[in-house]
């Protein structure tokens, strides 16, 4: 049975960054406070034109070239872009699918946050599998709720490592790529309005005397920090167990974790409770929390540095607002 397999990766990377001195002087923290407890040394920011679904496409573009296809021979196109995009109550993936020349493609978004990618990479297996009319999916997308930091709320402090970014991933029905393995998902209602844009819903409709308020709050952060401290490293892990048993490995075969950015200790935590060593993943303190594109980008990296090869194993591990915590494996192969 042919395999499903990730044939191509690309990133878009906006040149414009915020250091740990500027963060530090925008919200007050010592420097060595975002150094090393935020784990930021710098992150990128979104230039004039770096427009959420306009990432995705220069993203997608790589892609494409990295897989060695055009436009016109993808089936499906799964647009990843965060719900901040170019418009509000915007289908993006058919504009990215229009842009890229996907002419026979269909397109659709999805979202659950920062776990956006590891979903989409399930939904283009699954998909993959059960339909044989299609042979080709990309999913694209661009990532910059860093618009919606105010760093003068220590109150969403967790969140000052937003950054902005694009990443693209071609999925095929092949035996050459990066074969898609088996993954795990968990969600938490109970954290579902902790981390909320307050305005501009139909609860609180956009209003000149609100739009000020048109930012990532949070309502209860002791309440929050509290839920989250009891349950969230047990999930990172669980996720992580659940889709190395699933694609019938143990994390003693795991050759490098693609995960997203969250404080040192945390990223620490969740390997040293599964037993892998630090150099197996990639913290991306020079980068910033990118949401979806994280996952993306730390393969490129990765591989960039020659630590996967034909028959390594990588966790993709991601964390959604909501909360959702999701875990995909992947074969990396020859090509």
């Amino acid at each position: 049975m042919t395999a499903v397999s990730v044939t191509g990766l690309g990133t878009y990377l906006p040149e414009q960054r915020m250091t740990a001195a500027d963060i530090a002087a925008a919200s007050g923290l010592p420097e060595w406070v975002v150094t090393d407890k935020l784990g930021i040394r710098e992150k990128r920011l979104p230039g004039p034109d770096d427009h959420t679904n306009v990432m995705g496409l220069r993203a997608a573009e790589q892609a494409l070239a990295d897989a060695g296809i055009q436009a016109d021979e993808i089936d499906v196109v799964i647009s990843i872009n965060e719900e901040h995009k170019d418009y509000p109550v915007w289908t993006s993936g058919i504009k990215l699918a229009h842009d890229l020349g996907a002419s026979r493609a269909w397109a659709y978004d999805i979202g659950q946050k920062c776990g956006t990618s590891v979903l989409a990479l399930k939904q283009a297996r699954d998909l993959l599998a059960a339909d044989p009319r299609v042979d080709t999916v990309l999913i694209a997308g661009g990532y910059r709720n860093c618009d919606l930091i105010d760093y003068q709320d220590p109150n969403v402090r967790f969140l000052y490592n937003l950054a902005a970014g694009g990443a693209a991933v071609v999925v095929q029905r092949s035996d050459s790529g990066h074969r898609i393995l088996d993954s795990a998902f968990r969600t938490d209602g109970a954290f579902s309005l902790d981390v909320i844009v307050p305005v501009g819903g139909t609860r609180e409709p956009l209003s000149p005397d609100n739009v000020g308020e048109y930012r990532l709050t949070v309502p209860d952060p002791a309440g929050m920090k509290a839920r989250l401290d009891a349950k969230s490293m047990a999930n990172f892990v669980g996720v992580v167990e659940d889709a190395l048993e699933r694609s019938g490995h143990a994390p003693a075969d795991v050759d490098h974790v693609a995960m997203l950015h969250m404080k040192r200790s945390a990223h620490d935590h969740v390997l040293n409770t599964l037993g892998i060593a630090q150099d197996r993943s990639i913290y991306l303190a020079d980068y910033g929390h990118m949401g979806q594109v994280d996952q993306i980008l730390s393969l490129q990296l990765a591989a960039s540095a020659g630590r996967l090869s034909p028959g390594s194993l990588a966790v993709l591990v991601a964390a959604g607002i909501g909360y959702v915590w999701n875990a995909l494996c992947l074969e990396w192969g020859a090509r």
